[in-house]
Parts: structure tokens; C-alpha cells; sequence
């Protein structure tokens, strides 16, 4: 076999495999969201016998009031604010940690570093939320998400800031550029790479959280879009159809994101 037909071959076969792997569990949970609630407990890939496509999505948008809607104004704020917040406060962080060497510069990275170690304590946070009276508020779960992406986002943008050459900070000094000024207008837009980077996976995993906002954010009113997985699910019967249809519209939002960004 010559090279370009084992090339095809192999291009064949990691297409077959993407498809395997990605597409046929897609297709499961597309399928089962047309069917009605008796063959979808059977949890298998057959055509359904006959569509129930609006009035499963219609049930799911607009159980219990509509919280799915009003869940999906919850993730999006939490993950639009949260993510406006990381991408400011740590390009900044890894500019200033990159730029600078001094005594404290180990210690700053290695307190950078610990935030990816050290795992967060539930119930200490809880009391400290509530000791300032930002439990169940918008904006105390947006500072834990913050906190808990901050140190991987400072470490992405600190690398990236390696590339790019000290001159371009010295000629905008002498031409009489202002801190803020020389990072918000010469330094900021060189790093759209990993500002790209840094969105996209902090927005699919706010966007995705479970355990936080279960934690930190509770309540009815309060509830984002992963928890409405509990809606449709019991302990002894399970609406599988609604559940597979709130699962495809939890998806969309991080599958624009992601082809947006790509």
C-alpha cells in the first residue's frame, strides 16, 4: 500500500471512530428527546414510532413556572459576569507576574500555584458568604467562580505573556503611556490567543457547574441550568424524553461558544 492510501486509510478510520465515539451518543440523545415517555425508557436508538418534538420541549420550558428559562438567565449571567471578571483581574495578574522579579515573585507564584492544590472547603465558605451577606447572591457565586478559575487562567495568561517582547512595554513608556493605558491598549490585544483560550474553557465549566451553585446558590429562583436535570428525574420513574430534551438544550449555549471561538 503506498503512503497516500495508508494516509486516506488512517483519515478514514479516525473519521469512523469520531463518529463512533461522539456522534452515535449524540444521536441517542437527540433521538430519545422526539419520542414519547414509554419508548424512551427503553433507552435505545430506534426511530421513534411518532415525534413528540414540540410538546416535549414545550413541557420542559415551561415546567414549574418556567425555570428552565429563568435557569438559563442564571447560568448566563453567572458565566458571562464570572468570565468578565477572570479575564480582566488575571491578564493583569500574569502580566504583573511575568514583568516582574523580585523577592516576593516566588511567593506570589507559588500562592498561585496552591489554588490548583488546595481543594475548596464547603462549609467555611458557606459561613464566610454568609458573614458578608453573599450567600444565595448572584454576586457571591460569581466570586467563587472566580476564585476557583483564577489561578489556572493567571497561569495560562503569565505563559503566553513570555512571547511577548519587553520593547513593545519600554517604547510605550517613552512615548508617555500610563500603566492602564500601556496594558489595556498595546498589551491587552496581543492576547487574544489565550483570551480565547481562557473563555472558552472557563465558560463551558461555570456554564456546566453543578456542585457550586448547589452549594452556594441555592433556592428556587436561584437555580441554573444543571440543576434542572432534577426535574425530570425520580427515584422510580424517570421522564427520559424531557430529560434528554432539557440535556439538548443545556448543550447549545457551550456548542455556539465553542465554534464561535474556534
Amino acid at each position: 500500500m503506498s503512503r497516500s492510501a495508508r494516509r486516506i486509510a488512517l483519515e478514514a478510520l479516525a473519521v469512523l471512530l469520531s463518529v463512533v465515539v461522539f456522534w452515535v451518543p449524540f444521536y441517542f440523545v437527540i433521538i430519545n428527546s422526539f419520542k414519547n415517555r414509554t419508548e424512551s425508557s427503553l433507552l435505545d436508538i430506534r426511530w421513534p414510532s411518532a415525534f413528540e418534538i414540540y410538546d416535549n420541549y414545550k413541557t420542559v420550558l415551561t415546567a414549574q413556572d418556567g425555570m428552565v428559562s429563568r435557569a438559563f438567565l442564571n447560568s448566563a449571567a453567572i458565566t458571562l459576569l464570572s468570565i468578565a471578571v477572570l479575564v480582566v483581574v488575571c491578564a493583569m495578574a500574569g502580566y504583573v507576574m511575568q514583568r516582574r522579579t523580585d523577592r516576593w515573585s516566588g511567593t506570589i507564584s507559588f500562592l498561585v500555584l496552591a489554588g490548583l492544590m488546595i481543594p475548596p472547603a464547603i462549609v467555611p465558605t458557606i459561613w464566610v458568604l454568609d458573614s458578608i451577606h453573599l450567600f444565595k447572591t448572584m454576586s457571591g457565586i460569581v466570586l467563587i467562580e472566580v476564585a476557583l478559575g483564577i489561578s489556572f487562567a493567571t497561569i495560562l495568561y503569565k505563559g503566553f505573556m513570555a512571547t511577548i517582547p519587553r520593547e513593545i512595554d519600554e517604547a510605550a513608556i517613552v512615548d508617555g503611556c500610563g500603566s492602564l493605558r500601556l496594558f489595556f491598549r498595546m498589551i491587552f490585544p496581543l492576547l487574544a490567543p489565550v483570551t480565547s483560550t481562557v473563555v472558552v474553557l472557563s465558560a463551558v465549566g461555570i456554564y456546566n457547574d453543578f456542585v457550586n451553585p448547589l452549594y452556594f446558590f441555592p433556592g428556587a429562583r436561584n437555580a441554573t441550568i444543571q440543576l434542572t436535570l432534577y426535574n425530570f428525574t425520580s427515584l422510580y420513574n424517570t421522564s427520559w424524553n424531557l430529560l434528554f430534551a432539557d440535556i439538548i438544550l443545556i448543550s447549545i449555549p457551550p456548542l455556539v461558544l465553542f465554534i464561535f471561538f474556534q
